[in-house]
């Protein structure tokens, strides 16, 4: 099979507006990982014992069960008690869900950096815990940890393509179905490869700036 221009660009138009889908579904899945590893993060070194337990069962449950699972769990079971969301937001969901207990370890290594001495003078000054967490350890702590989250946020933007066993159109999906419609996968396969490649490329050189970046001002 021969690479056909005039047919590439024709299929062109419904595989960005694909992407689009994709991409939608890649940072908004970041940022819930974002906002809930943070979370995870911090109620794992509660100094109540319950709930740093329970967290932490939670974190390596998710982390030890496949995406794909999570996925149809959360897309068949929580219709059944009355909760019933759009494909693409379970998409979120579920992809948030999974690598919020990710970026909860890297949050948490950033966390046990910061020096026992900031914590010990922090409690000497009868600083709250609020403004210990708000002023003191996480501007120290969050800042290292952006290089690393962004290798997650490629990470999350490759898983995209599971999607579609949810019905979300995402690309690799309308590429696979515009094969199946003209018996030509060469052009829409190809483009859509591209396409993953370009942006994961793009991603990876910035955050390397980024890493760059922390070091030279540290």
């Amino acid at each position: 099979m021969s690479w056909d221009w005039h047919y590439a660009w024709s299929v062109l138009p419904p595989l960005l507006r694909a992407f689009v889908v994709t991409l939608e579904a890649s940072l908004a899945g970041f940022v819930l990982a974002a906002i809930l590893g943070l979370v995870w993060a911090v109620s794992r070194m509660a100094p109540v014992r319950i709930v740093a337990g329970t967290v932490f069962w939670i974190v390596e449950f998710v982390r030890s069960t496949p995406l794909l699972i999570q996925l149809y769990f959360l897309y068949y079971v929580l219709p059944e008690y009355g909760v019933v969301l759009s494909p693409l937001a379970i998409g979120i969901l579920a992809l948030g869900l999974h690598y919020s207990c990710y970026t909860a370890e890297v949050y948490r290594a950033g966390i046990e950096a910061v020096p026992t001495g900031q914590w010990e003078a922090a409690r000497a000054l009868n600083l709250t815990p609020r403004a210990i967490w708000l002023r003191i350890v996480l501007p120290q702590a969050l800042p290292p940890a952006v290089p690393v989250l962004g290798n997650y946020l490629i990470a999350i933007f490759k898983e995209t393509p599971l999607l579609a066993a949810i019905t979300v159109m995402e690309m690799l999906q309308t590429a696979k179905l515009i094969g199946a419609e003209s018996f030509r996968y060469l052009e829409p396969l190809t483009i859509t490869g591209a396409v993953f490649l370009l942006v994961s490329l793009l991603a990876s050189f910035a955050m390397r700036r980024l890493e760059v970046a922390h070091v030279f001002h540290r």
